[in-house]
């Protein structure tokens, strides 16, 4: 028997608190998941610094890819007996639903946006690289590897087979809400999968819902919508985050710098030179960054120290609403007046901004062109979601954007030159109400 057609003898199962139980009969998605580079991301959390905020959100990357391999699994086979579905696709599906995350790095992006990093990148070369996990997908057939990675890229010939990976209703989504919202104990990401999946139909380029399923789909992306401003762009996450970040680009600047650290970051000094091999890549995941963190407090680097105890002992910043395309000069007074008393503005001043949409149709030549989830109408038509749903139709197109400035309310409590503590406290507290990162 080939390799690609080659069952276990029995069933394995995962126990999983989102989908019951998540299935493997194939032989390769069990090998693939036994690999190190899979393993990898059980030290991967799937929410970087959420777990700061919802306390629950500890689980990881791992959790995440084998529950979007069986929502993948249980479409297929929804599947198998309709029109326009390829069943010899059936393993590539499943391989790329299983590896989609693969390339994450600690504290996923949050890392990438510091270092100039695209997890999608080293998705596709841990796949084509030297790693097991090419070795066990080349032994399904020379050139499978490139299939996968193509699948994950969004290159590949068959776009049925990338809509279920990549489009505004897929697996990935389908699992991230449901299994986000489980761990952060909130209501917001729950819809009807189960009545989706049901009503999912494949066409030549993507898959289409049945029209009598439209209303799952609405509570699918209202969902969607939900989470990302209750959960995803949380302020105090956004707080954890911009540490992190600082901590980072600290580290980096100093590095740069000549400075002499008490334990040479080894495992940083790639990062830091931007040339990152695959095998230095794969080294670092959120157990070793958090070892450098807790050492860090010891170094003679006020800045990088104190970033450091404020992540490690979630001291995070206070913030307050910033509209930058209004409050600019207030902002530059402030950074100013930092400059003066001795206040890094580089690192203890952050304007962070987040920007979400929910939904849209297509817009040919934008940067991130948006395939539009369309309805298969009783006729045989298709007819696009938002003009069939006054729901969907009322937020489609709109970018909603939230700003926020952050810095140490601690240590501008201490300021010893009361006139320009006076002069700071009255710009910030001018903006309205301060609040709190707990």
């Amino acid at each position: 028997m080939a390799y690609k057609d080659e069952q276990l003898n029995e069933e394995k199962v995962f126990k999983d608190p989102v989908h019951r139980y998540i299935h493997v009969r194939d032989r390769v998605i069990w090998d693939l998941i036994a690999t190190p580079e899979f393993q990898r991301l059980r030290r991967i959390k799937q929410l970087g610094t959420t777990n700061l905020t919802f306390h629950g959100a500890e689980h990881s990357r791992f959790n995440h890819s084998l529950g979007v391999y069986e929502i993948v699994r249980r479409i297929i086979y929804n599947f198998k007996d309709r029109a326009h579905w390829n069943n010899d696709e059936r393993l590539l599906c499943l391989c790329a639903a299983l590896l989609h995350d693969l390339g994450h790095g600690p504290f996923s992006h949050s890392f990438e946006k510091v270092f100039k990093l695209d997890h999608e990148y080293f998705t596709q070369q841990i796949i084509l690289g030297d790693t097991y996990v090419h070795g066990i997908l080349e032994r399904v057939r020379p050139g499978f590897a490139q299939d996968v990675a193509d699948v994950i890229g969004k290159t590949y010939s068959d776009k049925l087979v990338v809509s279920l990976i990549s489009s505004q209703i897929d697996a990935d989504r389908m699992d991230y809400l449901q299994r986000d919202a489980y761990f952060t104990g909130v209501s917001y990401g729950h819809f009807d999968m189960e009545r989706i999946l049901r009503v999912m139909r494949p066409t030549e380029d993507q898959v289409v819902i049945k029209s009598s399923g439209m209303h799952a789909v609405e509570d699918y992306i209202m969902s969607r919508y939900q989470m990302y401003w209750q959960v995803y762009f949380h302020p105090v996450t956004r707080s954890a985050e911009v540490i992190l970040s600082k901590i980072l680009h600290r580290a980096k600047d100093l590095y740069e710098n000549n400075y002499e650290f008490k334990l040479k970051p080894t495992h940083f000094l790639s990062f830091f030179s931007g040339d990152v091999s695959l095998a230095e890549y794969l080294k670092l995941d959120e157990g070793i960054v958090h070892y450098y963190f807790q050492l860090w407090q010891e170094e003679d680097d006020f800045i990088l120290r104190d970033l450091c105890e404020r992540f490690i002992n979630r001291r995070l910043f206070k913030y307050v609403e910033f509209n930058p395309n209004k409050q600019m000069n207030e902002w530059m007074k402030l950074h100013k007046l930092f400059q003066e008393i001795g206040i890094d503005p580089e690192y203890y001043l952050v304007v962070d901004s987040s920007s979400d949409l929910p939904y849209d149709f297509y817009r040919p030549g934008e940067e991130e062109e948006r395939l539009p989830i369309h309805l298969l109408m009783p006729g045989g038509g298709l007819k696009e979601l938002s003009r069939h749903s006054d729901i969907v139709e009322s937020i489609s197109g709109k970018k909603r954007t939230d700003h926020k400035l952050y810095f140490p309310k601690d240590i501008l409590e201490n300021i010893e030159d009361q006139k320009k503590a006076k002069e700071i406290k009255e710009i910030l507290y001018g903006q309205g109400d301060v609040f709190d990162a707990k």
